[in-house]
């Protein structure tokens, strides 16, 4: 892949997380991307974000990448689930433009986030941009399913200072229905983190009808209590914001009638969390 391929395409900055962003990386021939993830000097991003108070401590600078082999229900970047539709980057690239928030990352007690789509399907990239952030002294934190998370090593999570782990939902019956997929990597990747006594926050959308049954929220609960390294749960509540991206791309969406969840209804999850003696925002 040409380093002019690279950077010719738009801005990396999206004017929102929930821009629609397809196709941006059609040109780049097939053995082009194999050998980018397996070099990881390229990768591709849906767009790069600054100042972000809600992926990670502080403020944040976070880079989105595309590429997902999950299917959720309540996705609201289904953009992202394609590699093609992302921005094909360098590592150096991606530095150079966080190399301009370092000193105010210092300030506010951010750093770089790294979410997606799925982060750890270009893992490779990923530790590079990684390693660049920690050579600045810049924090990192990435946000993650939890899938891919046997192709680290122990070593390489230990260059990571925070994993940002999102928990769907505990049946494995429910979580296929949900996502098409396992939810063991998840929990096998969490144990690992446990294990090696690092810092972990847990994601929980909550979506009413379908990831709201207390007892499969109580047992994710019990799970994360006892880990004894997650530093905090973050119920997030479900929202639309992404629902037009199925439609322009013509996904069937099942979700399109369901609301937002009730203050009582998130403050009783919450409270199955606290119960648990977990710090819950």
């Amino acid at each position: 892949m040409s380093e002019q391929l690279a950077v010719t395409r738009p801005p990396l900055k999206a004017r929102s997380p929930f821009e629609l962003r397809v196709n941006l990386g059609r040109e780049v021939a097939e053995s082009e991307v194999r050998g980018a993830l397996a070099s990881g000097e390229m990768g591709f991003l849906h767009s790069f974000t600054a100042g972000s108070a809600t992926d990670g401590p502080g403020l944040r600078v976070v880079a989105w990448t595309s590429g997902c082999t999950w299917r959720c229900l309540y996705c609201h970047n289904p953009d992202t689930w394609t590699m093609s539709n992302g921005i094909p980057v360098t590592v150096a690239r991606v530095t150079e433009e966080l190399r301009k928030y370092r000193y105010a990352l210092e300030l506010m007690k951010g750093g770089l986030t790294i979410s997606g789509g799925e982060p750890l399907m270009q893992h490779r990239f990923v530790l590079k941009l990684f390693a660049a952030a920690k050579a600045m002294g810049v924090h990192t934190a990435l946000e993650t399913n939890g899938h891919g998370g046997d192709r680290l090593t122990d070593q390489e999570l230990s260059a990571i200072d925070l994993v940002m782990l999102g928990i769907k939902t505990w049946d494995p019956e429910r979580h296929l229905l949900l996502t098409e997929m396992d939810n063991a990597p998840t929990l096998r990747l969490a144990r690992r983190l446990a294990a090696q006594g690092r810092k972990m926050w847990i994601r929980f959308v909550l979506v009413p009808g379908i990831t709201d049954e207390p007892e499969d929220v109580a047992n994710i609960a019990r799970f994360a209590a006892g880990l004894g390294n997650v530093e905090r749960v973050e119920v997030l509540p479900f929202h639309q914001m992404g629902s037009f991206k199925w439609q322009r791309l013509g996904l069937q969406y099942t979700l399109a009638k369901v609301q937002p969840p009730p203050p009582e209804l998130a403050q009783q999850i919450c409270e199955i969390f606290r119960g648990e003696g977990l710090t819950v925002y």
